[in-house]
């Protein structure tokens, strides 16, 4: 089993549909090991995204995460990682895949409704940047 991380964005949380994601997740047999509402600082959001760093959506993106409460999940399955990108679908939301998260509920590319980690050694460090288990 390996663990991964996902995270629901302010819109999806303002739009109510937390359950709707955790359904898709339970319904493909993920396990939630961790679940809070949170409201992230600038500080962490800037460590979470740092390898955007100096690009030019990188501003508007610490905003945008700030702009209110995520849902952080702690997931685990067999192929976590691997297994959560192909739920969640393409980060453009017009080139995923129908019946993805962000197929469904994203609405741009930066408001794409949710993040997942892209990698074991990713979700290792975002992990440690939400739950504070490093």
């Amino acid at each position: 089993m390996s663990q991964t991380y996902l995270m629901i964005k302010p819109e999806l949380v303002r739009d109510q549909v937390i359950g709707e994601v955790i359904k898709m997740l339970t319904d493909n047999r993920f396990k939630v090991l961790n679940l809070e509402l949170k409201e992230l600082t600038s500080e962490q959001v800037q460590e979470f995204y740092c390898e955007h760093e100096g690009k030019p959506f990188y501003e508007r993106l610490v905003e945008y995460i700030t702009s209110g409460p995520v849902v952080a999940i702690r997931l685990e399955k067999d192929n976590a990682v691997k297994d959560l990108r192909l739920l969640v679908g393409a980060t453009n939301p017009e080139e995923a895949a129908p019946g993805t998260i962000r197929y469904l509920h994203g609405r741009s590319l930066q408001n794409n409704g949710v993040h997942a980690s892209d990698s074991d050694p990713s979700a290792e460090r975002e992990l440690g940047i939400i739950f504070g288990d490093r």
